[in-house]
């Protein structure tokens, strides 16, 4: 194969187009990767809709991927210090950070880098060598990216969640991890939630509560560690509080995850915690306007901590990763879709009505 094939957002709203790139020589310390999958997270639809700021266009989109490495020219090593070569499977921490700004070197917090740099999100493909998003066959990626070598025989699809809603969860958990015995509340049951409930299970929560508004989504979080699923079509805001209480012993939940992007959420949400708990904020990947809080009530005087969660970093990608190779089988539920890279637009579609839990594209 010459050229790469790659699905384009050139204009908001309408339909990606199917367009062709040449394949790039690889330079130094770079790869030329062959993508077997490219997972299509719920931001893709909003920047698809023009809802994200950092969007530029043409872009082709999609910042989760794993892939084959089909051209490299000298040695590269992975972050744990293999050595990659052609024909490895691979995954890649989506995000590049410039290691030079006040963020990457004094405060050590390279996801909030002042100069990042993301694949399929704020790179656009309108100059060479224009493989920078994984909605394609082929992406090229640059020498400072982070990468992870894979077993050959590993499902890609199953481990592409690492690098967004695995990573992003991660980050949370790494900020701030429940204690042993400790009850956990997470909002949203879509790849986000349902990280986060690995996450709790696998931190040693006592109980966990997911909330969501979907039955199927719900039956899944128990498949993933929940002990309790409450559906907020079926109970009211108050019957939400009472059933939580009744588990707590009217205390609320020591510690809680939203993963819904959504203000409701977070108020009922903050609600819910006890005094002296912790509540991180995951959900949100782009504006979603103000938020009222009862600052005294609902955040001081329960000496509340509360965290907000952006995006993550390289070692978020490789927590991600391990909680997935130990539950393969569980985290292969979560893909309810593949699809051809050609059906990318439906994809998106898929995802922003909420019909699928996770699609990934696999060009072959």
């Amino acid at each position: 194969m010459s050229s790469a094939k790659s699905m384009v957002l050139t204009e908001f709203n309408a339909p990606l187009e199917k367009q062709e790139y040449p394949l790039p020589e690889p330079a130094k310390g770079q790869l030329l990767v062959k993508i077997a999958a490219a997972g299509v997270c719920g931001s893709d639809a909003h920047m698809w809709r023009g809802k994200d700021p950092r969007t530029p266009l043409p872009v082709i989109l999609g910042h989760e991927g794993v892939g084959w490495v089909a051209g490299i020219k000298d040695d590269k090593e992975s972050v744990e210090g293999q050595i990659i070569r052609e024909g490895d499977l691979i995954l890649w921490h989506r995000g590049i950070s410039c290691d030079r700004c006040y963020y990457c070197k004094i405060i050590k917090e390279p996801a909030l880098c002042s100069n990042r740099l993301v694949y399929g999100i704020n790179r656009g493909c309108k100059e060479p060598p224009h493989l920078r998003g994984g909605y394609s066959s082929h992406i090229l990626l640059d020498e400072s990216t982070s990468v992870f070598r894979l077993p050959p025989h590993i499902d890609p699809a199953v481990v592409v969640g690492a690098t967004c809603s695995g990573s992003t969860a991660a980050h949370a958990f790494d900020l701030f991890s429940p204690r042993i015995g400790d009850t956990v509340l997470v909002q949203g049951p879509g790849p986000l939630g349902l990280f986060s409930i690995a996450f709790a299970a696998a931190c040693g929560a006592a109980q966990i509560v997911a909330i969501g508004g979907t039955a199927d989504r719900l039956e899944l979080c128990r498949g993933f560690g929940a002990d309790i699923t409450l559906n907020r079509n079926e109970l009211s805001a108050a019957e939400r509080r009472e059933k939580i209480m009744e588990l707590t012993d009217g205390l609320g939940v020591d510690y809680a995850v939203e993963a819904a992007g959504s203000k409701e959420a977070v108020k009922e949400g903050i609600s819910l915690v006890r005094p002296g708990g912790t509540y991180l904020s995951v959900g949100f990947g782009e504006p979603a306007g103000a938020l009222e809080l009862e600052i005294f009530e609902d955040l001081v005087r329960k000496n509340l901590h509360l965290q907000g969660v952006w995006v993550s970093d390289v070692r978020h990608t490789y927590m991600a990763l391990q909680l997935i190779r130990g539950k393969m089988d569980t985290f292969a539920k979560m893909i309810t879709h593949r699809l051809p890279l050609e059906r990318a637009t439906e994809g998106m579609e898929l995802m922003e009505k909420k019909e699928a839990v996770k699609v990934v594209l696999t060009p072959e």
